[in-house]
């Protein structure tokens, strides 16, 4: 029986990365079946693999975004190691790097000069802030495009600003590189020239800003910090149950109000409170509708007041720990998890979220530094001994 064909069988790329922005980048591809040659310092590699130890001694930011890649290490300081650099991207479909600002023009690894060696070659750029304008030249790190973006002044407490707690800017960056790299594969089908995919953390981060962008420009001021509370719905928010767990729900409209009156806090003379008549009217007396939300809620159990939420059609969450995310059983029962190889032993890692029929993530193993150096030498005939 044939095995069915991955997306992008066929497609090479080449990875000058680290950290997390591009890695992710090609991890989306490497998923969808690209063969991704990750070029690394020898001796050291990608950053990323010393950024802890919690995965088996290895980091968890590496196998997440690093598998079905494989490690080939160069010194591009060398001239001969540059050279195999060449080679491979004369056979590549795309090139990605996020290396610091003006790098790639001083190795010649800038799109202008790609472009007249390898005029099918796509190149994607991802940096901090673009290779133009008053801060190319600022160096980025994903905390800092968060406080640059703006996220970090709308996110956390009323007198506590909070980062989120993850890698955003990164990941979102990434994610409009992989669509971008996907788009250019598309554009080269019909034009058969390679293009610059350019991609910088601000500018992908202050996208995702566009409602908060748009509410302090037009309206005046910027959406108040509530911490996990919704600024402008009530009841929206993080409420405990008498068992010391938390609950987060949500109502969208005043029939869902009746029903959780009726339903959930099983007392339908709150749905004609005049203090909550209206939900601009519970905005004003948040105060006052949590007071009677946490009493109903004291002498219910995190799963009891679930339950109640659940009959009365009112959307709901626990507040899931790491743990009890690793254990949720909707991931469990969708057959989310596949086993993956690191150097360390197998690990477990996520499917991609993007479900296509008929095929199914390659998951490939998780590289050790230089682990495919020699191969990858020898099938290009290159001696870095002699």
């Amino acid at each position: 029986m044939t095995a069915a064909l991955n997306p992008l069988d066929g497609i090479t790329v080449v990875a000058l990365e680290h950290a997390v922005a591009a890695p992710f980048a090609s991890r989306q591809l490497a998923d969808l079946g690209a063969r991704v040659i990750k070029i690394e310092r020898p001796g050291v590699g990608d950053f990323a693999r010393g950024y802890d130890g919690t995965v088996l001694g290895l980091s968890s930011f590496f196998v997440w975004a690093n598998r079905g890649k494989e490690s080939l290490c160069l010194n591009l300081e060398q001239t001969a190691e540059r050279a195999v650099l060449q080679r491979l991207l004369g056979q590549a479909d795309v090139f990605i790097q996020n290396l610091a600002p003006g790098a790639t023009q001083r190795k010649g690894l800038d799109f202008p000069s790609l472009h007249a060696q390898f005029p099918k070659l796509i190149v994607c750029d991802i940096s901090g802030y673009g290779d133009s304008g008053p801060f190319h030249q600022k160096k980025a790190y994903d905390l800092l495009i968060q406080a640059a973006a703006g996220l970090i002044s709308v996110t956390g407490a009323p007198d506590a600003p909070a980062r989120t707690g993850i890698s955003i800017a990164d990941i979102s960056a990434g994610m409009y590189a992989y669509s971008g790299i996907l788009t250019a594969l598309l554009q080269r089908a019909r034009t058969g020239a390679g293009l610059r995919v350019e991609v910088t953390m601000l500018e992908a981060l202050a996208e995702w800003m566009s409602y908060p962008l748009n509410f302090a420009h037009y309206g005046g001021s910027p959406p108040a910090r509530n911490g996990v509370a919704h600024p402008a719905i009530a009841p929206y928010g993080q409420y405990p149950a008498g068992d010391g767990k938390d609950i987060i729900f949500g109502l969208q409209n005043e029939r869902e109000w009746v029903r959780f009156c009726v339903d959930v806090l099983q007392d339908p003379a709150v749905a004609t409170d005049e203090r909550f008549s209206s939900n601009v009217l519970r905005v004003i007396n948040r105060q006052a509708l949590d007071a009677l939300i946490a009493e109903c809620f004291a002498a219910l159990s995190r799963d009891e007041v679930l339950r109640r939420l659940d009959e009365g059609g009112i959307a709901n969450s626990a507040l899931n720990s790491m743990h009890e995310v690793w254990d949720h059983p909707q991931l469990a029962a969708r057959g989310r998890w596949r086993d993956v190889a690191t150097p360390a032993g197998p690990i477990r890692a996520l499917l991609p979220p993007a479900t296509l029929s008929g095929t199914e993530a390659a998951m490939g193993d998780v590289p050790a530094l230089g682990q495919h150096t020699e191969a990858i030498l020898a099938e290009l005939g290159i001696d870095l001994t002699m």
